[in-house]
């Protein structure tokens, strides 16, 4: 008899409990119970992804040198030091590098950008020959890898010239461009930059956005073509307009490629670093024993300390400039 009312008991406590999970109120809380879960899971491990070589590296650039040889040290060193950053900083001449990129990348971004408006500007309101065609090459240097191009770059730039103009008047061949920082404008000035086809293609997709009411008002008013884009339409390309500016100046200070093949003798930041590639046990002139950089353990401290610094001015115009960031690129309607 007690063990038929424990029994009613227990099977009253599971359909209770079936009664509550299954209920169709709660079986849609826990449905957002369990995504949120899963979720918070993937966003976990996403971040573990992309943050921990970040970590990894912060705390590697002010790894000492006694921590090498310390089974314990696994990410957070015993003894930070500031040894690692001087080092790297000296071996790549740290603050005329970062000088020359500074300004380098600033006046190539602002020509880039209002070259590539006006190219948008002109591929959304203008017809004229062959237009179709040459918006789709704009298009295709988009998937084409700026590596493609190398070897040709080189070769025009060698020794330049346009059409054998130079050489026909002089008799001698172009100059020699290399080691140079007039590629990077020339290339600014035509629209051919880093990234430029994808930067004429926002310009024009927003300018297409735009009523043609406005311009035709303007024209009403005796307002030519140039007038009405300087006076009307740049001022409402100015979200648009921050955004592939700050696009630009991400892009052309990250760069690898160009500037490590026009840029041999000239101190950037993205060309120092094959420094650090390639260290040699010469650093007694930087006050430093000769065994440090010859010193397979300690060179994975000095390259994290050297990408360390290099990333620095990034990481703090990011920092300072986050919220107009992510303003001028919902404002410019790239995102929904």
């Amino acid at each position: 008899m007690i063990s038929g009312v424990k029994k009613q008991k227990f099977e009253n406590t599971i359909n209770s409990i079936q009664e509550v999970v299954f209920h169709p109120r709660n079986k849609v809380l826990m449905g957002k119970w369990l995504w949120s879960i899963i979720r918070a899971i993937f966003i976990i491990g996403f971040c573990f992804v992309i943050l921990y070589p970040v970590i990894n590296m912060i705390f590697r650039a002010f790894t000492s040198k006694s921590d090498i040889y310390d089974n314990t040290v696994v990410i957070v060193p015993k003894h930070f030091t500031w040894d690692n950053i001087k080092l790297a900083a000296k071996l790549i001449d740290y603050p005329e590098a970062l000088k020359n990129s500074i300004i380098l990348t600033i006046t190539i971004t602002i020509i880039q950008t209002f070259v590539c408006m006006v190219v948008g500007y002109g591929f959304a309101r203008f017809n004229f020959k062959l237009k179709k065609l040459l918006f789709a090459l704009v298009i295709f240097t988009i998937v084409v890898p700026p590596q493609v191009l190398l070897v040709s770059y080189y070769v025009r730039f060698r020794f330049f010239d346009i059409f054998g103009i130079y050489e026909a008047i002089t008799g001698r061949k172009g100059p020699n461009l290399i080691n140079t920082v007039v590629p990077f404008y020339l290339f600014a000035f035509t629209a051919m930059g880093i990234k430029n086809g994808l930067f004429i293609y926002i310009f024009r997709q927003f300018f297409r956005g735009l009523p043609k009411e406005t311009e035709e008002a303007a024209l009403v008013d005796g307002a030519g073509p140039i007038k009405t884009f300087a006076l009307i339409m740049m001022p409402h390309a100015r979200t648009v307009t921050v955004t592939v500016a700050l696009f630009s100046l991400v892009w052309q200070y990250n760069d690898t490629v160009y500037s490590n093949l026009f840029l041999k003798d000239i101190k950037v930041l993205p060309t120092t670093y094959s420094i650090l590639t390639q260290m040699s046990a010469d650093a007694a002139e930087m006050g430093f024993s000769s065994g440090d950089l010859g010193n397979p353990l300690y060179q994975p401290l000095i390259r994290s300390a050297g990408v360390l610094i290099m990333l620095t001015p990034l990481i703090l115009f990011y920092l300072f400039l986050q919220n107009f960031f992510i303003n001028s690129i919902e404002r410019s309607g790239l995102v929904g």
